[in-house]
């Protein structure tokens, strides 16, 4: 069975967290096969995880002043500075039996897929070790420390991931940095117990035109992950548009994420199957 592709386009912060939602919630409704969606952002957005409290995680005023967007996924994790990237989202329900029952190991597969478009381009990535006995700090940047299966280009982190599961499925997405610009991040997101945050990006950061010979466009970039895809888990991909259900739903959603009782209080519920 073919999994359906929706081929990269870039939207605005709200409309890319209401297009994932909407298809989250119309693939687990009605028992469709996997979406592989890729995706860039028209205007700089940061976003933080459903768990995070907006006001503790990020600079607001530099957000606002810099014309960056603001809102809050479905997923946890941590906050994300978009800016230059190609960001992957992935929707399947429990049926898909390619991944595991739980989170960690459907972030492996996930993660070797990518490791493996990656490697198409030269790139040479590997998946972090998972930590142990470790209480992850929720309150820094994503991109400052890799959790566990995440990617790493050498000891620096590529790509960092969230996922929600729920009603039988899960959506996962996450942030693949085409370049990354340590300054602005570090102005951006308030980083706790770090004294020179900055300095700790550069060091503990990559990005795919960072490690390359020569720039690649983000459309190379995602035709190299639909391989990894299709070779590290034998399916095809199907491309193909939303569907009118879909339209709908994520211009309803979008609502949802431009305001601020979602995205200052959490007001809403995080999910419910429509």
């Amino acid at each position: 069975m073919a999994w359906r592709l929706l081929n990269y386009r870039s939207n605005s912060a709200s409309e890319n967290m209401a297009i994932d939602e909407a298809v989250f919630q119309e693939t687990i409704k009605n028992k469709r096969p996997p979406t592989l969606r890729f995706y860039g952002w028209c205007r700089p957005a940061v976003s933080i995880g459903y768990f995070q409290g907006l006001k503790n995680e990020i600079n607001f005023n530099r957000c606002r002043l810099s014309g960056v967007d603001i809102v809050r996924r479905i997923t946890g994790g941590k906050a994300v500075y978009h800016r230059d990237e190609i960001t992957y989202s992935l929707a399947a329900g429990n049926s898909e039996k390619l991944f595991p029952d739980a989170i960690i190991g459907t972030y492996e597969i996930i993660s070797l897929c990518l490791a493996h478009g990656l490697s198409e381009l030269g790139i040479k990535a590997h998946l972090a070790k998972p930590a142990s006995g470790k209480k992850p700090d929720m309150t820094s940047c994503c991109f400052s420390v890799p959790s566990g299966n995440e990617l790493l280009v050498g000891d620096r982190k590529i790509c960092g991931s969230a996922q929600m599961r729920t009603h039988g499925g899960f959506l996962q997405h996450g942030s693949l940095l085409m370049t990354f610009d340590p300054v602005e991040t570090a102005a951006l997101i308030l980083t706790s117990q770090v004294t020179d945050p900055t300095e700790k990006l550069r060091r503990s950061v990559t990005a795919v035109n960072e490690v390359m010979s020569s720039p690649v466009s983000a459309e190379t970039l995602c035709s190299a992950l639909q391989k990894g895809f299709i070779d590290e888990l034998g399916i095809n991909l199907s491309e193909g548009p939303l569907t009118p259900a879909e339209k709908a739903l994520s211009s309803q959603l979008v609502k949802k994420y431009e305001s601020d009782a979602w995205n200052w209080e959490r007001k809403k519920d995080a999910f419910k199957l429509g």
